[in-house]
């Protein structure tokens, strides 16, 4: 089946740190599990039952390895992945901590742009190929990489010469850029003309200085915009109105990959019911509970990839919410 929404960046290996203080040393001193944030939305939406492709650059490693399996796993198309036997798979290091909550420490190699996904050629991307797809997913992270960077400016270039609705999760990392402060400007510049933005509240103070979503929406003339804020939930906004969804509680094992498969979930609703959602004040809350109810169940389980639900859970989920809610 033909893809529906295309994710571009970065597919890489989390390696999470999993022995605390107090534990003996029976316990791994770490777990590798595939993750990359549009990695994670690509196989997050496969799993829900929306037909995804992944473009990214892979190393020739065992790592990289470990990434091509998931994603066939998850049904992911990957007939436009990359492959490079000079750079390596990158390898974050991931601590949690008691409630966890994860801290990205560094990478596995001191220099952050020598791994392959900071090497995505766009030459190679046949975008003849990529059909009439209705999305395009992106983050902000290979905008720190001259070759990634110059490869998501075309990508996106293509999407609007074929009207399709581009999707930027900002995703804000300063570990990953070797010079943090060119991000300030960079970022913004490439969110012009987004459809969909989605950013937590830090991401929001740091490059709009404020938490207000319909501002945001109205700086961008974005067609919507979803803030993320953790236990807090989610407040989202339209040229018509902008609300708050509360966010579900969970017992958090592990809150990696939480926020990549909130956007796929609200995306996998999105495309379901077509973009007039963004117009239906109910349909639209109902997606993005939806959307809450997906990230929520993936913080529960350990690794971004490994924990994400499928369609069944999450309605399982919901059900047993509103039974409790009206008892």
């Amino acid at each position: 089946m033909a893809p529906r929404v295309i994710c571009l960046g970065e597919a890489l290996i989390d390696r999470i740190f999993e022995r605390r203080d107090g534990q003996g040393t029976q316990a791994p001193f770490w777990t590798d599990h595939p993750g990359g944030a549009p990695a994670n939305v690509a196989t997050a939406l496969a799993k829900l039952g929306t037909p995804s492709a992944l473009i990214t650059c892979l190393g020739t490693d065992s790592q990289g390895q470990q990434v091509d399996l998931a994603l066939k796993a998850a049904g992911v198309d990957i007939t436009a992945l990359q492959w490079t036997a000079a750079h390596p798979t990158r390898v974050v290091l991931v601590n949690r901590d008691a409630q966890g909550e994860r801290t990205f420490v560094g990478f596995s190699l001191p220099d952050p742009s020598h791994f392959a996904d900071a090497h995505l050629d766009g030459n190679q991307i046949d975008f003849a190929a990529l059909g009439s797809v209705p999305y395009l997913v992106m983050g902000t992270l290979g905008l720190a990489y001259a070759a990634t960077g110059q490869s998501m400016h075309a990508v996106r270039a293509w999407a609007r010469q074929n009207a399709v609705t581009t999707v930027i999760d900002l995703n804000w990392r300063p570990v990953f850029w070797p010079q943090p402060d060119q991000a300030l400007s960079i970022i913004p510049a490439f969110l012009t003309g987004v459809d969909i933005l989605k950013l937590n509240r830090e991401e929001a103070e740091t490059f709009f200085a404020t938490t207000q979503v319909d501002q945001i929406r109205k700086r961008l003339s974005a067609q919507l915009v979803l803030l993320t804020d953790g236990t807090n939930g989610c407040h989202y906004a339209t040229a018509t109105h902008h609300s708050h969804v509360p966010s579900y509680r969970v017992d958090c094992e592990d809150s990696t990959g939480a926020g990549d498969s909130f956007l796929a979930g609200f995306l996998h609703q999105l495309d379901g019911q077509g973009l007039t959602l963004l117009d239906h004040e109910d349909s639209l809350r109902d997606a993005v509970q939806y959307a809450n109810a997906a990230g929520a169940l993936t913080a529960t389980q350990p690794g971004a990839m490994a924990a994400q639900p499928d369609t069944r859970a999450i309605e399982a989920f919901l059900y047993l919410h509103n039974q409790l809610m009206t008892t």
